[in-house]
């Protein structure tokens, strides 16, 4: 039985990060920014704390993640009952999602590890074995690349991605609603208040949702419709993959721009709307909006809406699921 880890990835110009085999997290990402060291990442104390905590900070997320309506799919005139943990639907894989699971730690260096999950036939609802791998390597130019890749014994849907929330600020400071942000999308998925779509994708033109030039994130937050329905951002945006950019998102003070580059199909964009009383590092807790999450994935309850502009969620036993999202840290 593996036990809980702590790896240290290191390059030459004095960015590290941190990552545990618990959940495959993402525990912590530092920047040097003129001289002195950023912490640009949210994070928590101790590993207590990271099971106490239902933001998923940092952690990988999966069999599905996002959300299932209803908690159900039906794959070749089967039906499956998944397990339901917010509400009647299912959210970021259900109640024991592979963020809450111990990973094996497959091969590291200072530079690259790799972890390794079995999730077995049936795993909160869902069919199949799924053999899962999440590589995260740090580059000398300081992109955090991250590589999941899985296969199936029976198909069944498949939507990894990392749940890291971002302040390119410095996580100690207050919020992110001073960062701009930008998306490279010409549509994006209304959802009701449950985060459930409840519409065809719509043009980022209606309800004030267009992010294709840099924005402030306190810009007529909660003016929108569609944002006050969700208490801020937390909308997926279908890419447009004309772009080799899918996302830039740029500090308040100017000094850092993060990009976001993914061969997933859809960005969601979540302003931590709800991380109140989330606990953080230094012994006290995180505030609504005080990092902003940038999850690249399938769009929510794809397994209902095969018609949509995207590769198809599900996994066949004779594929390999394969994607990558990297981050990409510039100082200036």
């Amino acid at each position: 039985m593996p036990i809980k880890q702590i790896i240290k990835l290191s390059n030459n110009q004095g960015m590290h990060i941190k990552l545990s085999n618990w959940g495959a997290t993402w525990l912590s990402c530092v920047l040097p920014v003129h001289g002195q060291n950023r912490e640009v990442l949210l994070g928590c104390q101790s590993f207590e704390q990271y099971q106490q905590q239902d933001a998923y900070l940092g952690a990988t997320i999966g069999r599905y993640a996002n959300r299932i309506a209803n908690a159900s799919i039906d794959i070749d005139g089967k039906h499956y009952m998944l397990a339901a943990n917010q509400g009647v639907n299912q959210l970021h894989g259900g109640k024991i999602g592979f963020d809450k699971r111990l990973w094996h730690i497959q091969s590291q260096s200072d530079q690259q590890v790799t972890f390794k999950l079995i999730s077995p036939d049936g795993d909160q609802g869902f069919p199949g074995e799924l053999n899962v791998e999440v590589n995260y390597q740090l580059t000398d130019d300081n992109q955090v690349i991250i590589l999941f890749n899985a296969t199936t014994t029976k198909t069944t849907p498949v939507n990894l991605t990392n749940h890291a929330y971002f302040n390119l600020d410095g996580e100690t400071s207050k919020d992110i609603l001073n960062h701009r942000l930008k998306v490279n999308a010409n549509y994006y998925l209304p959802v009701d208040a449950n985060g459930i779509p409840h519409n065809d994708l719509v043009s980022v033109n209606m309800h004030d949702m267009d992010l294709r030039r840099p924005k402030l994130l306190f810009e007529k937050l909660l003016e929108s419709q569609e944002r006050q329905i969700t208490g801020g951002y937390d909308h997926a945006y279908l890419l447009d993959k004309t772009k080799a950019i899918a996302a830039e998102l740029i500090s308040s003070d100017n000094k850092v721009i993060m990009n976001v580059i993914t061969t997933k199909p859809s960005l969601q964009v979540y302003t931590g709307n709800f991380l109140q009383h989330t606990p953080n590092r230094h012994n006290g807790e995180y505030g609504n909006f005080a990092g902003v999450a940038l999850e690249a994935q399938f769009l929510p309850d794809s397994p209902h809406h095969a018609s949509w502009p995207q590769p198809s969620c599900f996994l066949h036993p004779d594929q390999i699921y394969r994607y990558q999202t990297t981050y990409q840290f510039i100082v200036s």
